[in-house]
């Protein structure tokens, strides 16, 4: 399954981060905190919830060691993502700030709740490293420093669009909504309704946080019965998506997403209408994307990028521990 590792400048510089953020934690405890064996269960055990966590969290850290964290999450994005990934932990303090103005504050809104975790030893065997919190999710997989795996990679936001205050304006997520809302409505009467695949837009994408996604096969409108003009457009939306990594391991994800072309399809449920419940989703042989904008009136947004063939690289390392044995 070599095949599957990507090594290049991409993946020497996360295993050189990794190693930093690791020096940096001079404290025991703080070391302690921050690293798991890499077999370790929390390795797969992702969510994008508030709720209690394992890792290290920003708050636990010095300044030195946050920038080391940062640096580590920076390496590991491209460089607009790595911009929403942080706009998305300062969002906990807007949210806050919201529900506190509503009398609805029930639960705990601190952007340093981001737990830093880094499983095996980086540069030696495989090991990984994830970054877990309330709308955040990054998780990477390699052997030495080789990347297995990039995914799951989820994004959120609460609200999707802040509508009042000093930040009255900012979608930390417009190019997932309205990317996917231009494709919807550039499709004719008949390929819409190929393409919508439920009733009514679920309450939040159906993979959920599960180890595995698991998701039923609905066909949606093919990409290859798309015209030109609709093709572009899903293009420019898988590469949102895909380009939440840094440039090297996109291209390589866009590669692997060209072979099997000809299985993408296009889902879409609920209104075309901004500020209404909608979600979508993009799926091939071994690639999903959901959306999800249903919660808080239709003002909450959920996005997933999915391997369904090699999320945390669980099917190629089975391949490569066969192989070397």
């Amino acid at each position: 399954m070599e095949s599957a590792f990507i090594c290049g400048r991409t993946a020497k510089r996360v295993t050189l981060e990794a190693k930093n953020f690791l020096a940096s934690l001079d404290n025991s405890k703080l070391h302690k905190m921050a690293t798991f064996p890499f077999e370790h269960y929390e390795r797969t055990n992702w969510h994008y919830i508030p709720r209690a966590r394992t890792g290290l969290p920003l708050s636990e850290m010095d300044n030195t060691q946050t920038r080391s964290a940062y640096t580590l999450l920076k390496a590991s994005l491209g460089e607009s993502c790595f911009t929403k990934a942080k706009a998305i932990m300062q969002h906990e303090n807007i949210l806050r700030e919201i529900e506190l103005s509503a009398g609805t504050l029930l639960l705990v809104r601190d952007p340093n709740l981001y737990y830093f975790s880094i499983f095996g030893t980086p540069g030696d065997g495989p090991w990984g490293w994830q970054v877990d919190g309330h709308h955040l999710s990054v998780n990477y997989t390699l052997v030495d420093d080789n990347i297995v795996s990039v995914t799951p990679s989820f994004l959120g936001s609460n609200p999707a669009e802040v509508k009042q205050g000093p930040h009255r304006g900012l979608r930390i997520l417009r190019e997932e909504e309205e990317y996917g809302r231009d494709l919807f409505a550039a499709l004719d009467g008949t390929s819409q309704q190929r393409a919508l695949i439920y009733p009514m837009a679920p309450s939040d994408i159906l993979s959920r946080a599960s180890v595995r996604a698991e998701i039923d096969y609905i066909k949606g409108m093919p990409a290859t019965e798309m015209t030109k003009t609709q093709g572009d457009l899903l293009n420019r939306l898988i590469s949102t998506y895909v380009g939440r990594m840094p440039k090297d391991i996109a291209k390589k994800c866009k590669q692997r997403l060209n072979n099997e072309a000809k299985s993408i399809t296009f889902g879409w449920a609920g209104s075309i209408r901004h500020g209404q419940p909608h979600y979508y989703r993009i799926h091939s042989r071994s690639f999903l994307i959901e959306y999800d904008n249903t919660q808080n009136e239709a003002n909450h947004i959920h996005t997933v990028w999915r391997d369904l063939e090699n999320d945390f690289g669980l099917d190629p390392l089975k391949s490569h521990y066969e192989e070397a044995h």
